[in-house]
């Protein structure tokens, strides 16, 4: 069913509640009544209220309307806050520079006022040692206090050991400081060359599609972290092949 309300000559009842232009009450009045005055007016009869006896309508811009009503949903979804779980693997027995970059997209992701979960990932003889995942979650909830709280205590699932992490920040005051950046650089860049060319600006969609690739680069470089290498096995004692005398040595 079409969820656009009927004008002018759809309407097809015998009398309507009338609303002027300006909101003032005309009363019911007969459809051709009606129809008469919006002509008169150069505007549109629109229904507004179908369901009441009799069906209210009312004198508008129904172009005007309608382009007012898309501009208004636009800048909602613009300003929309959508809270993401974003997810980080680790080790037990992580390297120290690989923890300091992870534990570095984690504080990014809180800063988005995004939630993390941190997973812990144990194998083999691990398993029997789950306390060096928990001092592990400890030790990163630490180190992210000032940006992040524990929303949900470490937890053992199967192998993996679970920690969700929320942020202090709430996401609608990151996207107001993230684009009050953009913003200031944007001015700084601009002010930087006064005498040369102009750079074309960036609009908003431009800059959150921008920002958009941008996190999904990262996330697909946080994937490929997480991807455990495999490397080949080699046996110890295997003898090494020496090259082959040559003919005419």
């Amino acid at each position: 069913m079409s969820t656009e309300p009927r004008i002018n000559d759809r309407i097809r009842v015998p009398e309507v509640r009338l609303v002027g232009p300006s909101g003032e009450q005309v009363g019911i009045v007969p459809l051709a009544k009606a129809l008469e005055l919006a002509q008169e007016y150069d505007l549109d009869l629109v229904e507004v209220a179908a369901t009441a006896r009799p069906p209210v309508c009312k004198l508008m811009d129904y172009g005007k309307f309608k382009y007012e009503s898309a501009m208004k949903a636009r800048e909602a979804r613009k300003n929309q806050a959508h809270t993401v779980i974003k997810e980080m693997k680790l080790r037990p027995k992580i390297d120290p520079h690989d923890y300091d970059t992870k534990k570095g997209h984690v504080v990014r992701f809180l800063k988005q006022g995004d939630k993390v979960k941190i997973t812990i990932m144990f194998r083999g003889r691990e398993q029997s040692r789950p306390e060096l995942g928990f001092r592990l979650l400890q030790r990163l909830a630490d180190d992210v206090q000032d940006l992040g709280f524990v929303e949900s205590s470490p937890k053992q699932d199967g192998r993996n050991m679970i920690m969700v992490l929320g942020p202090h920040k709430k996401k609608t005051e990151a996207m107001a400081e993230a684009r009050a950046l953009a913003d200031a650089r944007k001015a700084e860049r601009q002010g930087r060359t006064p005498g040369s060319d102009a750079a074309p600006e960036v609009d908003d969609e431009m800059a959150d599609d921008a920002v958009a690739e941008d996190a999904m680069a990262d996330d697909a470089v946080t994937e490929a972290q997480d991807a455990p290498a495999e490397a080949p096995a080699v046996e110890a004692d295997a003898p090494v092949e020496q090259p082959a005398a040559s003919q005419g040595a």
